[in-house]
C-alpha cells in the first residue's frame, strides 16, 4: 500500500508526498506528491546554516523578485525553480515542480530505444554532443538547427535575468539545462546552488568542460585561498559561451588535439585551465582538430574547415572571438547574457530554410553573399532573394542604420519588433505586440510583402500609401516606412540575385 506523508512546509503551506524514491542525484533523493504536479528533494546530508540560509532566500526573496516583476510568468517554464522549504525527520528538502512532459524522451535512442532512455529527462549532453546526436537519438528527437538557435536564445535569456538578479548559477551545463529542440523548450534546473557574490559561495566548482579556466587553474588551492577564483557571474558567462557553441556546432571550442603535457591529469588541467587554447584560434593553429582522430559520426561536425563557427553569422562569430580568444583569460572581457541574447534575436532575422528538403539541418544563416547556400548540405539558393536593411528613427523623421537585416522567406511573418526598435522580443513584451502584422509570400516568381495591421506603411519614394490588406512587391531599392512613431523603421530592400 503506497504510503502518503502529509508535513507543513517552513512557510506554512501543507504539502503530501508519497514515500517511495522515484529519483536520487548527488546530493538528493527525490519523491513525487501524489498527484504528480510537484516533486519533494530531500537533501540526504544535513545542512549548514549558511546552506539554509541560501535556500530559505532561494525559495523567498530571489523567487519574489524574479517571479513578481513584470514578466515572470514567463520565467516558470524557463526555470524549475524552489517554491518551499521543508523539513521532515532531520532531513531539509524543498517542493518543486515537476518538468513539463515534453522534456521525457517520447521516441528516445535508435532501433527501437536500444539505450533504454524513453521517458528519461532530456539533459542537454544528447544534443549538444555530434557523437551522441548523431549516433544514437532517434531522428525525431533531433530538431533542426532553427530548433538549436531557439534553445540558445531561451537559454541566454534566462541567464541574463539570473545575473540581473545578482545571482550566478554556478554550475551551468548541459547537465543542467534541459531542452526539447522539436518544440525550442528549455528549462534551467538545480537552482538550488545558485551564489550570491559576497554572500553564499558556490557548493560546486562546476561541471567538467564548462569550468572556467581561471576557476581550473587555482583549482589546486584551498576556496579560502584569496587565489583561488571559485564560480561567479564572470564564469558563467564562460560556461554560456560554451554552451551555445556545443548546441550550435556540436564540439566543445577548447578541446583540439594539443598536448600539453604527457601525464593526463596535467594535460587535462592544462587544457582546460592555464594554456586552454580556441580550435579555432585564427592565428595560433597548434590546437586545431585532427580529423584523422574523428569518429565518422562526429563528422562534419568536427570538421572546422567545413563548418567554422562563422556559419553562425556576422552577429554571434564575434561574441564567440571575445569569448574564447580575447575573453577566455580575462572574464571582464567575455560576452554578458544580455550581449548574447541580443546577437541571437538578430540572428534569427537572418535565418533562411534550406531549398533541399532532404537537409537535416533544414536552415541556416544568411552569409551575406551574392550567392547564399546551406553550409550543411551545401545546396546553393537559386532565383532572387530579398534582404531587408533596417533603419530606425530616433526624432519620428531622420533614420540611422540598425546594424540588422531581416531575411525574407516564403509565408515569413513580420511583427511590431520589427517595425518599431523601441519593442524588444523578450519576457516583457506586452501580448499585444506578439500578433503578426504583414507577412511575405512568393507569386509567379515575385516577393510579395502583404499588410495586415501596418496603418503606416508607405513607399517612400513614390509616396505611396499601402493600406493593411494591400500588398506591394518588394524590389531592389525600394524604401518602406513601417511606422511614423519614434522608434519607428524604414526597410530598404536589397535584392540578391543568383
Amino acid at each position: 500500500m503506497t504510503n502518503v506523508i502529509r508535513v507543513q512546509t517552513l512557510d506554512g503551506k501543507t504539502i503530501e508526498f508519497v514515500d517511495e524514491i522515484v529519483g536520487s542525484g548527488a546530493m538528493k533523493d527525490v519523491y513525487f506528491t501524489p498527484c504528480k504536479t510537484k516533486v519533494v528533494a530531500f537533501y540526504r546530508e544535513p545542512q549548514d546554516a549558511a546552506s539554509r540560509d541560501r535556500l530559505e532566500m532561494i525559495t523567498g526573496a530571489y523567487k519574489d523578485r524574479i517571479f513578481d516583476a513584470p514578466g515572470g510568468n514567463y520565467w516558470r517554464e524557463q526555470f524549475c525553480w524552489p517554491e518551499h522549504m521543508i523539513e521532515h525527520e532531520g532531513k531539509l528538502g524543498m517542493v518543486m515542480p515537476i518538468y513539463p512532459e515534453h522534456f521525457f524522451f517520447e521516441y528516445g535512442s535508435i532501433n527501437n530505444d536500444m539505450l533504454g532512455i524513453k521517458g528519461k529527462e532530456k539533459q542537454g549532453k544528447w544534443f549538444a554532443s555530434s557523437n551522441n546526436r548523431e549516433r544514437f537519438l532517434d531522428a525525431r528527437e533531433k530538431g533542426n538547427w532553427l530548433n538549436y538557435l531557439q534553445i540558445c536564445l531561451k537559454i541566454a535569456r534566462s541567464v541574463r535575468r539570473m545575473h540581473a538578479a545578482g545571482l550566478a548559477h554556478s554550475d551551468l551545463s548541459y547537465k543542467n539545462v534541459l531542452v526539447a529542440p522539436t518544440k525550442a523548450q528549455t528549462c534551467i534546473i538545480d537552482i538550488d546552488g545558485l551564489v550570491v557574490p559576497g554572500k553564499y559561495p558556490p557548493d560546486v566548482v562546476g561541471t567538467p568542460d564548462f569550468i572556467a579556466p581561471e576557476c581550473v587553474a587555482t583549482g589546486h588551492l584551498d576556496k579560502h585561498d584569496p587565489n583561488r577564483k571559485l564560480p561567479s557571474i564572470y564564469t558563467d558567462r564562460h560556461a554560456l559561451s560554451v554552451l551555445i557553441y556545443h548546441y550550435l556546432l556540436l564540439r566543445h571550442p577548447l578541446r583540439g588535439d594539443k598536448v600539453h603535457a604527457l601525464d593526463p591529469n596535467e594535460d587535462e588541467t592544462l587544457a582546460m585551465g592555464e594554456n586552454a587554447l580556441f580550435i579555432e584560434h585564427p592565428s595560433d593553429t597548434s590546437n586545431r582538430i585532427k580529423l584523422d582522430n574523428v569518429r565518422e559520426s562526429e563528422l562534419p561536425w568536427k570538421d572546422t574547415d567545413k563548418l567554422p563557427y562563422t556559419i553562425t553569422g556576422p552577429y554571434l562569430s564575434p561574441l564567440f572571438e571575445r569569448a574564447f580568444i580575447n575573453g577566455l583569460h580575462k572574464p571582464n572581457d567575455r560576452p554578458t547574457a544580455d550581449e548574447w541574447e541580443t546577437a541571437l534575436v538578430k540572428t534569427l532575422d537572418l535565418v533562411q530554410p534550406c531549398v533541399n528538403s532532404a537537409c537535416t539541418q533544414a536552415w541556416y544563416i544568411f552569409d551575406n553573399t551574392k550567392s547564399p547556400s546551406c553550409p550543411f548540405c551545401t545546396q546553393k539558393y537559386e532565383g532572387a532573394l530579398p534582404v531587408l536593411n533596417l533603419y530606425s528613427s530616433r526624432d519620428g523623421a531622420n533614420f540611422k542604420p540598425d546594424n540588422h537585416r531581416l531575411m525574407v522567406y516564403r509565408d515569413q511573418s513580420l511583427f511590431p519588433f520589427h517595425i518599431n526598435r523601441q519593442l524588444v522580443p523578450n519576457e516583457r513584451l506586452d501580448d499585444k505586440f506578439r500578433k503578426r502584422v504583414g507577412y511575405f509570400i512568393k507569386h509567379h516568381g515575385r516577393w510579395i510583402l502583404v499588410n495586415e495591421n501596418m496603418p503606416d506603411l508607405s513607399d517612400v519614394k513614390s509616396k505611396t500609401p499601402i493600406p493593411p490588406g494591400a500588398h506591394i512587391e518588394l524590389i531592389d531599392g525600394l524604401q518602406l516606412l513601417c511606422s511614423k512613431d519614434v522608434g519607428g523603421r524604414l526597410f530598404v530592400v536589397q535584392m540578391v540575385n543568383n
